[in-house]
């Protein structure tokens, strides 16, 4: 199972915004959907690049902060 970080993460650099999309419907983390809704906003209807950067660049950091705030999953030999 891929935590969706990981997803968000993915979908956002490569720019799979359907997927993201699909991932802010379905996620469970009411922050990463937020900051979801908020680039994929900006980037389909502002003219202001500014606006639509500043959205990106806020979603990677809510990204990373909550990437360093999850257990690491550990195998058991």
């Amino acid at each position: 199972m891929v935590p969706d970080y990981d997803k968000a993460l993915y979908f956002t650099l490569w720019g799979q915004w359907d997927d993201l999309l699909v991932l802010m419907v379905r996620t469970n983390d009411d922050i990463l959907s937020k900051k979801i809704h908020h680039f994929l906003h900006a980037y389909n209807y502002s003219l202001d690049e500014q606006k639509i950067i500043e959205s990106h660049d806020n979603l990677l950091y809510y990204i990373d902060h909550a990437m360093k705030h999850i257990p690491s999953l550990t195998m058991e030999i």
